[in-house]
Protein backbone atom coordinates (compact mmCIF):
# COMPACT_ATOMS: atom_id res chain seq x y z
CA UNK A 1 0.00 0.00 0.00
CA UNK A 2 1.47 3.33 -1.27
CA UNK A 3 2.11 5.98 1.94
CA UNK A 4 0.21 8.63 2.10
CA UNK A 5 1.90 12.15 1.03
CA UNK A 6 2.62 14.41 3.74
CA UNK A 7 0.03 17.77 2.47
CA UNK A 8 1.53 20.73 2.07
CA UNK A 9 0.24 23.94 1.22
CA UNK A 10 1.52 26.15 -1.70
CA UNK A 11 0.94 30.10 -1.39
CA UNK A 12 1.67 31.49 -5.11
CA UNK A 13 2.99 35.05 -4.61
CA UNK A 14 0.87 37.75 -7.27
CA UNK A 15 2.32 39.31 -9.47
CA UNK A 16 5.41 36.98 -10.23
CA UNK A 17 7.40 36.48 -13.36
CA UNK A 18 7.35 38.37 -16.67
CA UNK A 19 7.29 41.84 -16.72
CA UNK A 20 5.66 44.51 -19.67
CA UNK A 21 9.12 45.16 -20.39
CA UNK A 22 10.91 41.50 -20.39
CA UNK A 23 7.76 40.33 -22.58
CA UNK A 24 8.29 43.32 -25.03
CA UNK A 25 12.17 42.38 -25.30
CA UNK A 26 11.21 39.02 -26.07
CA UNK A 27 8.59 39.88 -28.50
CA UNK A 28 11.04 41.75 -30.32
CA UNK A 29 13.50 39.17 -31.25
CA UNK A 30 10.91 36.75 -32.07
CA UNK A 31 9.23 39.07 -34.22
CA UNK A 32 12.85 39.55 -36.30
CA UNK A 33 13.09 36.37 -36.57
CA UNK A 34 9.67 36.04 -38.23
CA UNK A 35 10.43 38.67 -40.20
CA UNK A 36 13.87 38.42 -40.92
CA UNK A 37 14.73 34.82 -40.41
CA UNK A 38 17.69 33.52 -38.65
CA UNK A 39 20.03 34.97 -37.46
CA UNK A 40 19.30 37.79 -35.47
CA UNK A 41 22.30 38.98 -33.49
CA UNK A 42 21.33 39.67 -29.72
CA UNK A 43 23.85 41.86 -27.41
CA UNK A 44 23.97 40.04 -24.13
CA UNK A 45 21.02 37.98 -22.79
CA UNK A 46 18.25 39.61 -23.62
CA UNK A 47 16.33 39.14 -20.05
CA UNK A 48 18.70 37.03 -17.38
CA UNK A 49 16.52 33.71 -17.73
CA UNK A 50 18.40 30.69 -19.44
CA UNK A 51 15.31 28.94 -20.14
CA UNK A 52 14.45 31.96 -22.32
CA UNK A 53 17.58 32.60 -23.88
CA UNK A 54 17.86 29.04 -24.75
CA UNK A 55 14.19 28.97 -26.20
CA UNK A 56 15.46 31.96 -28.53
CA UNK A 57 18.64 30.22 -29.50
CA UNK A 58 16.99 27.24 -30.85
CA UNK A 59 14.57 29.20 -33.18
CA UNK A 60 17.66 31.18 -34.83
CA UNK A 61 18.90 33.69 -32.20
CA UNK A 62 22.65 34.32 -31.48
CA UNK A 63 24.05 35.70 -27.80
CA UNK A 64 27.03 38.16 -28.48
CA UNK A 65 28.63 39.99 -25.66
CA UNK A 66 29.50 42.63 -28.30
CA UNK A 67 28.97 43.99 -31.13
CA UNK A 68 32.62 43.33 -32.94
CA UNK A 69 31.19 39.58 -32.42
CA UNK A 70 28.82 40.33 -35.01
CA UNK A 71 29.19 39.47 -38.91
CA UNK A 72 28.47 42.12 -41.09
CA UNK A 73 25.56 40.25 -43.11
CA UNK A 74 22.61 42.80 -42.66
CA UNK A 75 20.94 40.50 -39.92
CA UNK A 76 18.83 42.25 -37.31
CA UNK A 77 21.13 43.23 -33.79
CA UNK A 78 18.91 43.19 -31.01
CA UNK A 79 20.07 45.60 -27.78
CA UNK A 80 19.04 43.61 -24.56
CA UNK A 81 16.15 45.01 -22.16
CA UNK A 82 18.65 46.20 -19.72
CA UNK A 83 20.16 48.62 -21.82
CA UNK A 84 23.21 49.91 -23.39
CA UNK A 85 25.82 52.67 -23.12
CA UNK A 86 25.58 55.10 -25.55
CA UNK A 87 28.46 53.92 -27.46
CA UNK A 88 26.67 50.95 -28.54
CA UNK A 89 24.35 52.22 -30.99
CA UNK A 90 26.99 54.26 -31.87
CA UNK A 91 29.06 51.81 -32.52
CA UNK A 92 26.13 49.82 -34.68
CA UNK A 93 25.28 53.42 -36.75
CA UNK A 94 28.91 53.44 -37.45
CA UNK A 95 28.84 49.61 -39.14
CA UNK A 96 25.40 50.62 -40.73
CA UNK A 97 24.05 47.96 -38.76
CA UNK A 98 20.26 47.45 -38.45
CA UNK A 99 19.51 46.99 -34.60
CA UNK A 100 16.21 47.22 -32.71
CA UNK A 101 16.28 48.49 -29.23
CA UNK A 102 14.75 46.49 -26.47
CA UNK A 103 15.58 48.27 -23.12
CA UNK A 104 12.76 48.52 -21.33
CA UNK A 105 10.88 51.77 -21.08
CA UNK A 106 11.36 52.50 -17.52
CA UNK A 107 15.19 51.65 -18.08
CA UNK A 108 14.92 54.57 -20.95
CA UNK A 109 13.37 56.82 -19.01
CA UNK A 110 15.46 56.76 -16.41
CA UNK A 111 18.81 57.77 -19.06
CA UNK A 112 16.24 60.41 -20.68
CA UNK A 113 16.22 61.58 -17.04
CA UNK A 114 19.31 61.35 -16.49
CA UNK A 115 20.38 62.85 -19.51
CA UNK A 116 17.95 66.35 -18.21
CA UNK A 117 20.13 66.72 -14.58
CA UNK A 118 23.39 67.01 -16.65
CA UNK A 119 21.87 69.68 -19.15
CA UNK A 120 20.72 71.53 -15.91
CA UNK A 121 24.62 70.80 -14.42
CA UNK A 122 23.44 68.75 -12.15
CA UNK A 123 26.26 65.68 -11.07
CA UNK A 124 24.34 62.51 -10.62
CA UNK A 125 24.69 59.73 -8.12
CA UNK A 126 23.60 56.25 -9.19
CA UNK A 127 21.80 54.23 -6.93
CA UNK A 128 22.70 50.64 -8.26
CA UNK A 129 24.50 47.39 -8.36
CA UNK A 130 28.43 47.32 -10.06
CA UNK A 131 28.53 45.50 -13.16
CA UNK A 132 24.99 44.81 -13.71
CA UNK A 133 24.10 45.37 -17.20
CA UNK A 134 21.26 47.77 -16.37
CA UNK A 135 24.08 50.22 -14.57
CA UNK A 136 26.63 50.00 -17.03
CA UNK A 137 24.16 51.07 -19.79
CA UNK A 138 23.07 53.68 -17.41
CA UNK A 139 26.13 55.32 -16.88
CA UNK A 140 27.14 55.50 -20.02
CA UNK A 141 24.79 57.56 -21.14
CA UNK A 142 26.68 60.20 -19.68
CA UNK A 143 30.46 61.48 -20.01
CA UNK A 144 32.78 59.45 -17.79
CA UNK A 145 32.66 61.35 -14.23
CA UNK A 146 29.40 62.85 -14.94
CA UNK A 147 27.88 60.55 -12.90
CA UNK A 148 28.67 58.48 -9.52
CA UNK A 149 27.75 54.98 -8.40
CA UNK A 150 26.33 54.84 -4.90
CA UNK A 151 25.90 50.62 -4.24
CA UNK A 152 25.13 50.38 -0.05
CA UNK A 153 24.27 52.67 2.47
CA UNK A 154 27.42 52.31 3.43
CA UNK A 155 28.58 54.10 -0.10
CA UNK A 156 26.17 56.60 0.57
CA UNK A 157 27.75 57.82 3.91
CA UNK A 158 31.21 58.12 2.08
CA UNK A 159 30.37 59.55 -1.23
CA UNK A 160 32.14 62.54 -2.25
CA UNK A 161 31.20 64.00 -5.23
CA UNK A 162 32.55 67.39 -7.22
CA UNK A 163 33.32 70.01 -4.80
CA UNK A 164 30.30 72.61 -4.99
CA UNK A 165 28.49 70.90 -7.76
CA UNK A 166 24.51 70.35 -7.83
CA UNK A 167 23.57 66.69 -7.25
CA UNK A 168 20.71 64.38 -7.99
CA UNK A 169 20.02 61.15 -7.71
CA UNK A 170 18.17 58.10 -9.81
CA UNK A 171 18.01 54.26 -9.29
CA UNK A 172 18.40 50.93 -10.78
CA UNK A 173 15.24 49.71 -11.73
CA UNK A 174 15.38 46.51 -9.86
CA UNK A 175 16.69 47.06 -6.56
CA UNK A 176 15.04 46.45 -2.99
CA UNK A 177 12.43 49.00 -2.32
CA UNK A 178 13.69 48.98 1.29
CA UNK A 179 17.29 49.19 0.55
CA UNK A 180 16.95 52.33 -1.56
CA UNK A 181 14.50 53.72 1.16
CA UNK A 182 17.68 53.83 3.72
CA UNK A 183 20.41 55.00 0.92
CA UNK A 184 17.80 57.83 0.04
CA UNK A 185 17.11 58.85 3.25
CA UNK A 186 21.36 58.67 4.11
CA UNK A 187 21.72 61.02 0.74
CA UNK A 188 19.01 63.72 1.94
CA UNK A 189 20.32 64.04 4.73
CA UNK A 190 23.50 64.31 3.80
CA UNK A 191 22.76 66.53 0.75
CA UNK A 192 19.41 68.22 1.43
CA UNK A 193 19.56 69.93 -2.13
CA UNK A 194 19.46 66.84 -3.88
CA UNK A 195 17.04 66.80 -6.62
CA UNK A 196 14.58 63.56 -6.75
CA UNK A 197 13.49 61.55 -9.34
CA UNK A 198 10.41 62.85 -11.28
CA UNK A 199 8.81 59.67 -10.76
CA UNK A 200 10.32 56.63 -8.67
CA UNK A 201 12.99 55.33 -10.63
CA UNK A 202 12.64 51.28 -8.95
CA UNK A 203 9.78 49.80 -11.49
CA UNK A 204 6.31 48.79 -10.54
CA UNK A 205 7.07 45.45 -11.68
CA UNK A 206 10.02 45.30 -8.70
CA UNK A 207 8.02 46.96 -6.42
CA UNK A 208 5.00 44.55 -7.01
CA UNK A 209 6.98 41.57 -6.67
CA UNK A 210 8.63 42.58 -3.76
CA UNK A 211 5.46 43.50 -1.99
CA UNK A 212 3.56 40.35 -3.10
CA UNK A 213 6.52 38.19 -1.55
CA UNK A 214 6.40 39.89 1.51
CA UNK A 215 3.09 38.96 1.35
CA UNK A 216 3.60 35.33 1.46
CA UNK A 217 6.71 35.17 3.05
CA UNK A 218 4.71 35.76 6.22
CA UNK A 219 2.82 32.75 6.28
CA UNK A 220 5.50 30.83 4.88
CA UNK A 221 8.05 27.59 6.31
CA UNK A 222 9.84 28.31 3.07
CA UNK A 223 10.01 30.49 0.32
CA UNK A 224 11.14 29.50 -3.17
CA UNK A 225 11.67 31.91 -5.94
CA UNK A 226 12.27 31.03 -9.45
CA UNK A 227 15.32 33.09 -11.30
CA UNK A 228 18.63 33.03 -12.06
CA UNK A 229 21.68 34.05 -10.28
CA UNK A 230 22.63 37.01 -12.06
CA UNK A 231 18.73 38.47 -12.59
CA UNK A 232 19.12 41.76 -9.71
CA UNK A 233 15.41 41.30 -9.53
CA UNK A 234 15.36 37.78 -8.37
CA UNK A 235 17.89 38.16 -5.77
CA UNK A 236 16.37 40.79 -4.21
CA UNK A 237 12.83 38.78 -4.01
CA UNK A 238 14.85 36.12 -2.00
CA UNK A 239 16.57 38.60 0.11
CA UNK A 240 13.43 41.06 0.97
CA UNK A 241 11.54 37.30 1.65
CA UNK A 242 14.11 36.47 4.31
CA UNK A 243 13.91 39.63 6.00
CA UNK A 244 9.80 39.67 5.62
CA UNK A 245 9.52 36.33 8.27
CA UNK A 246 10.50 33.47 5.84
CA UNK A 247 12.84 31.17 7.85
CA UNK A 248 14.32 30.37 5.06
CA UNK A 249 13.88 31.86 1.13
CA UNK A 250 16.13 29.47 -1.78
CA UNK A 251 16.26 30.40 -5.41
CA UNK A 252 16.37 27.52 -8.17
CA UNK A 253 16.10 27.77 -12.05
CA UNK A 254 14.07 25.49 -13.03
CA UNK A 255 12.15 22.93 -10.84
CA UNK A 256 14.63 19.75 -11.64
CA UNK A 257 16.96 22.16 -9.44
CA UNK A 258 14.80 22.16 -6.33
CA UNK A 259 15.08 18.97 -4.12
CA UNK A 260 11.90 18.86 -2.45
CA UNK A 261 13.12 17.40 0.42
CA UNK A 262 13.54 21.05 1.69
CA UNK A 263 9.98 21.38 2.23
CA UNK A 264 10.30 18.56 4.61
CA UNK A 265 8.34 19.71 8.16
CA UNK A 266 6.95 22.76 6.46
CA UNK A 267 3.80 22.90 6.49
CA UNK A 268 3.04 26.27 3.95
CA UNK A 269 5.33 27.33 1.00
CA UNK A 270 5.67 30.18 -0.72
CA UNK A 271 6.84 30.60 -4.35
CA UNK A 272 7.32 33.46 -6.33
CA UNK A 273 9.30 34.01 -9.81
CA UNK A 274 11.71 37.13 -10.72
CA UNK A 275 10.49 39.30 -13.43
CA UNK A 276 12.31 37.28 -16.38
CA UNK A 277 10.92 33.84 -15.42
CA UNK A 278 7.87 32.52 -17.30
CA UNK A 279 5.20 31.29 -15.59
CA UNK A 280 5.99 27.24 -17.08
CA UNK A 281 8.69 27.81 -15.07
CA UNK A 282 6.63 27.96 -11.67
CA UNK A 283 5.02 25.41 -12.54
CA UNK A 284 7.73 23.00 -12.80
CA UNK A 285 8.18 23.52 -9.33
CA UNK A 286 4.89 23.14 -7.94
CA UNK A 287 4.50 19.84 -10.00
CA UNK A 288 8.37 18.97 -8.05
CA UNK A 289 6.69 19.00 -4.89
CA UNK A 290 3.64 17.41 -5.74
CA UNK A 291 6.30 14.28 -6.42
CA UNK A 292 6.78 14.17 -2.58
CA UNK A 293 3.51 16.13 -0.85
CA UNK A 294 -0.14 16.34 -1.74
CA UNK A 295 -0.23 19.90 -2.84
CA UNK A 296 -3.17 22.53 -2.27
CA UNK A 297 -2.35 25.92 -3.81
CA UNK A 298 -3.53 29.44 -2.62
CA UNK A 299 -2.97 32.48 -4.94
CA UNK A 300 -1.82 35.52 -2.98
CA UNK A 301 -2.17 38.86 -5.40
CA UNK A 302 -1.16 42.41 -4.00
CA UNK A 303 -1.71 44.18 -6.74
CA UNK A 304 -3.24 43.73 -10.97
CA UNK A 305 -0.78 44.49 -13.35
CA UNK A 306 -1.95 45.76 -17.00
CA UNK A 307 0.95 47.43 -18.11
CA UNK A 308 2.47 46.78 -21.67
CA UNK A 309 4.47 48.06 -24.41
CA UNK A 310 4.50 48.50 -27.90
CA UNK A 311 7.21 47.33 -29.83
CA UNK A 312 9.41 49.41 -32.01
CA UNK A 313 8.86 49.78 -35.63
CA UNK A 314 10.79 47.44 -37.69
CA UNK A 315 11.96 47.61 -41.35
CA UNK A 316 9.92 46.30 -43.70
CA UNK A 317 10.98 43.17 -45.11
CA UNK A 318 11.64 43.33 -49.11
Amino acid sequence: MTPEKPRLHVLLAGPRGFCAGVDRAIRIVEEALKRHGAPVYVRHEIVHNRFVVEGLERQGAIFVEELSEVPDDGQPVVFSAHGVPKSVPAEATSREMYFLDATCPLVSKVHREAERHNARGRHLLLIGHAGHPEVVGTMGQLAEGEMTLVEDAAAALSVTPPAGAALAYTTQTTLSVDDTAEIVAILRARFPGIAEPAKESICYATTNRQAAVKSVAARSDLVIVVGAPNSSNSVRLREVAERAGAPRAVMVQRGAELDPALADGCATVGITAGASAPEVLVQEVVDRLRERFAVTTEEVTVAVEDVTFRLPRMRAVA
